[in-house]
């Protein structure tokens, strides 16, 4: 069974729906979204699959508590958890606030490490797959990112010390990101300029879909990747 934090849409909402293809039978978390998180549950039941949507704010420890309460209560036990719950927002350093800062570390830091607190605890003995999504700029920071390149620096330091202490039963990495074509991005101002920026730049002449996110978390939850833990696994489409 798989957590997907985050999950009623774009690239979240494609973890889930992937992972259900796989087999999996996954919680849906949401914050607010619930006719979102309730349609990625309602596709996922249509294709076959076994899905339920369940409200959490995972940056709230006893709400993170709860979610995988539900979701064992439900399903029996947990194999898999996805961090992907996160926000974004570009700011330059004159416009940064206390408020942008804090709805940044609470979502994209403090919520993943509390969620994998508790997926850790939920695992047990059989142990199980954390994946968390990070994103290229906390290895190559842009302009007007310093919080949000900085809470996804954060992540993958939270990914390898968790692989280190969590071995060999639980097994960490994290994924990271180039530009994709997900609800977040579709709905920047400038999205236009920033998409020929991009895929000017861009080996594979396209930005990412959702899907070729989804399709990088599959394999590192899989047993295929039984020996991949501690790791940075860039999916850019050879961005540099």
């Amino acid at each position: 069974m798989a957590v997907v934090t985050g999950a009623s849409k774009g690239i979240g909402a494609a973890i889930a729906e992937r992972l259900a293809r796989d087999g999996a039978s996954v919680v849906v978390n949401y914050n607010r979204s619930a006719k979102d998180a309730e349609a990625v549950v309602a596709r996922i039941a249509a294709s076959g699959g076994k899905a339920v949507g369940v409200q959490a704010d995972v940056a709230r420890p006893g709400e993170a508590a709860k979610l995988f309460a539900t979701a064992v209560d439900r399903f029996g036990r947990l194999d898999i958890l996805v961090n992907n719950a996160g926000v974004f927002e570009f700011q330059p350093l004159a416009n940064v606030t206390e408020e942008h800062f804090d709805r940044h570390f609470n979502t994209n830091v403090k919520g993943l490490l509390f969620a994998a607190q508790g997926a850790a605890a939920a695992f047990g003995e059989a142990g199980g797959v954390i994946v968390n999504l990070s994103s290229v700029v906390s290895i190559r920071p842009v302009a007007g990112a310093s919080v949000y390149s900085a809470t996804k620096a954060a992540v993958d330091a939270i990914t390898k010390s968790l692989a280190a202490e969590l071995a060999p039963k639980v097994r960490v990495n994290s994924v990271l990101p180039g530009p994709v074509e997900s609800d977040g991005v579709l709905a920047l101002a400038g999205y236009e300029q920033f998409r020929e920026a991009m895929m000017a730049r861009s080996p594979a002449g396209r930005l990412g879909k959702v899907e070729d996110i989804a399709n990088v978390v599959s394999f590192l939850v899989s047993d295929d990747a039984a020996w991949v833990t501690g790791e940075q696994i860039t999916a850019n489409g050879g961005l540099r």
